[in-house]
């Protein structure tokens, strides 16, 4: 793959890329505190939220507290936990227009507990702009739960705009699903500069807590060059698993359920719990 297009596309991403510190480990929180981890792409259909519910779920199996904020106006990471979005009593709207307790608004399931989401949300964009500080709405909700939870994950919007400002300014660090696709990479270099923008003026201590390979399909070439160039330009900053291509991980949301408990024994749940591990042992 050297010296065409991709290549090209990927040594400008790790210019931009290079702005910011890249760590996978604990970074930017107290001890006790939770890690607060935006996940962050604005291409849609890059397995963001599908990660976001299923890493959220692994780690609460494996022992920890996890919160999910659902701050995406579709609502997909609600109702992939087996919320009704139309019927939660309270949301993310309503915690950062509102000023409702975050505390108040949170859903207990057997999967991890959720801030649900709902459409309303997707007029809190307009509604902030004229507010005081209004980068920081989602931050000053979110406060108060960091004592109560190991980790605390924000599913962000497919775009670059205030709300997802908002989960930018709140978190510690950021987690990147990349779709192994040409097309899924073009948009990184603006996330760069997004990302560069904010640690220089909003959240000096935001970095980027890894890159998460999603849609892998190992039996083309093409999936494994880009999971080889990233890799090669991103050295020990990509998590080791990838997440694979796999039908039972695209029905799972369906059934209201994460894939670690709609098939344990698939490749996607293995996959997430790997992932989950490779977290958990930067810890120690």
């Amino acid at each position: 793959m050297k010296n065409n297009k991709f290549t090209v596309l990927m040594l400008q991403f790790q210019k931009q890329a290079g702005i910011i510190e890249c760590k996978m480990g604990p970074k930017g929180c107290e001890t006790g505190m939770a890690k607060i981890l935006a996940f962050v792409n604005q291409k849609g259909g890059v397995g963001k939220t599908t990660s976001a519910v299923n890493l959220a779920a692994a780690l609460q199996k494996a022992g920890k507290r996890v919160l999910l904020c659902d701050f995406d106006p579709q609502a997909n990471a609600t109702s992939g936990l087996g919320v009704e979005k139309s019927t939660a009593a309270h949301s993310t709207y309503d915690i950062v227009i509102e000023d409702f307790p975050a505390a108040d608004a949170v859903i207990h399931t057997k999967y991890c507990d959720i801030l649900a989401s709902n459409v309303a949300l997707s007029g809190a964009g307009v509604e902030l702009v004229g507010v005081e500080k209004r980068e920081y709405a989602l931050r000053h909700a979110l406060e108060p739960l960091r004592e109560k939870y190991d980790y605390i994950f924000i599913d962000c919007p497919p775009s670059l705009e205030l709300l997802t400002l908002n989960a930018l300014c709140a978190a510690d660090q950021v987690l990147i699903p990349v779709q192994c696709e040409y097309y899924a990479l073009e948009g990184l270099s603006d996330l760069m500069v997004t990302l560069r923008a904010v640690k220089k003026r909003l959240n000096p201590t935001i970095s980027i807590f890894g890159v998460l390979l999603t849609m892998y399909d190992g039996r083309t070439n093409f999936s494994a060059q880009v999971a080889e160039e990233v890799r090669r330009h991103f050295p020990g900053k990509v998590f080791a698993a990838a997440i694979p291509r796999n039908v039972r991980l695209s029905e799972a949301p369906s059934h209201g359920m994460p894939v670690c408990a709609y098939d344990k024994f698939s490749r996607g749940a293995a996959a997430y719990d790997a992932v989950a591990q490779e977290i958990l042992a930067k810890e120690q």
